[in-house]
């Protein structure tokens, strides 16, 4: 991969065991739901974004309050549901407002985006009652980093423009299903022969046809294919050695699922509505680190408070995927601050943490 690359250091994030078993008593628990129109229809395999809904939870005592925002996974089963995930919130608010710790979140609820939502919502209580901060809290220097910014499908000419509108950007993750994958990312590559290149098939692909793409994709200078088969059909990976690293993302929701994508994908992206909220994260990147894995961060195109606490992960990423509030029409108040040429500097106590 080119020098746009993030480098992470060699620190395997570990959370202190006060702080996770820490139970504060009296929190208030709101829960709203929030909705975010993108600027444009966003195309990936089998699905199309023109908005993304999420929830939004509020803990809040003696005048202390810390927020989180889950957007859900839609691909597992029927989909999380902005409704559905605030029925399971509500299902466990007098649980948590008779006393909750971080530990306890991870059994209150399953992984997805409502659990997220909470999660994030207390460690953002515990930084600004604690009057640390998160990058304190996790004993980390922040700095900032830069994301990619991402391509929808569309005709190869309209990527090729699309990247081009985004020459500021020395990485760019590309949409890719089976329609003609080669001739959109060639186009792609003649109109940014600079740009680092990421490519995102969402479970699109058979095995046959990533052995067929792979070698064009690797001339082309992809520095990764990410999650190019079906979650639950990509057992051939643990016997393919491909030219490219191929990146788990579907089939690496949370540590459940770690052993199997840890025998057939070089790199883990880590979202946290997949997850469950930045615990399960952070314990899914020290596995990932331990093992020798590459990391990427990655977004379910939320807002800047849905993207704040992926920015720690981000910490220990090679690759980091977190434009979604590029796409969106307007963001949260704070929001996090994106340079012209893909830098996000960490969010501001004020946004999260």
């Amino acid at each position: 991969m080119s020098g746009s690359e993030n480098m992470p250091d060699g620190t395997i994030p570990t959370i202190p065991d006060d702080l996770l078993r820490t139970r504060v008593h009296g929190l208030s628990m709101q829960v709203a739901e929030t909705r975010f129109d993108l600027k444009a229809p966003f195309a990936i395999t089998g699905h199309v974004f023109e908005e993304t809904r999420a929830v939004r939870v509020t803990l809040g005592k003696d005048g202390v309050a810390g927020r989180g925002e889950g957007d859900g996974v839609y691909y597992l089963g029927a989909g999380e549901t902005c409704e559905g995930m605030t029925a399971a919130l509500a299902a466990v608010a007098a649980d948590v407002e008779r006393g909750v710790s971080l530990a306890d979140i991870q059994t209150l609820l399953p992984p997805g985006g409502a659990r997220n939502a909470l999660d994030c919502a207390l460690w953002d209580y515990l930084a600004k009652a604690s009057a640390k901060g998160i990058w304190r809290l996790l004993r980390m220097t922040p700095r900032p980093v830069t994301t990619v910014f991402t391509l929808g499908l569309a005709p190869p000419g309209a990527m090729a423009a699309g990247a081009r509108a985004a020459a500021a950007f020395p990485t760019l993750k590309i949409k890719l299903d089976a329609d003609n994958p080669v001739e959109r990312l060639t186009a792609v590559r003649e109109a940014r022969p600079d740009a680092a290149l990421i490519v995102d098939v969402n479970q699109g692909w058979t095995v046959d046809q990533l052995r067929a793409y792979a070698p064009a994709l690797a001339r082309l200078g992809v520095a990764m294919i990410e999650q190019p088969l079906p979650r639950g059909a990509d057992a051939a990976l643990e016997t393919y050695r491909p030219p490219v690293p191929l990146g788990a993302d579907e089939s690496c929701l949370h540590m459940g699922d770690f052993a199997l994508a840890s025998k057939r994908y070089s790199v883990i992206n880590i979202k946290l509505d997949k997850t469950g909220g930045l615990t399960e994260g952070l314990r899914l990147a020290a596995a990932a680190r331990r093992a020798g894995l590459d990391l990427m961060v990655g977004n379910m195109v939320g807002s800047s408070l849905a993207m704040a606490p992926a920015h720690v992960i981000a910490q220990m990423c090679r690759h980091v995927d977190i434009d979604g509030p590029l796409l969106l029409r307007r963001d949260v108040a704070h929001g996090l601050a994106y340079g012209n040429d893909g830098r996000v500097d960490p969010p501001q106590a004020a946004l999260w943490g």
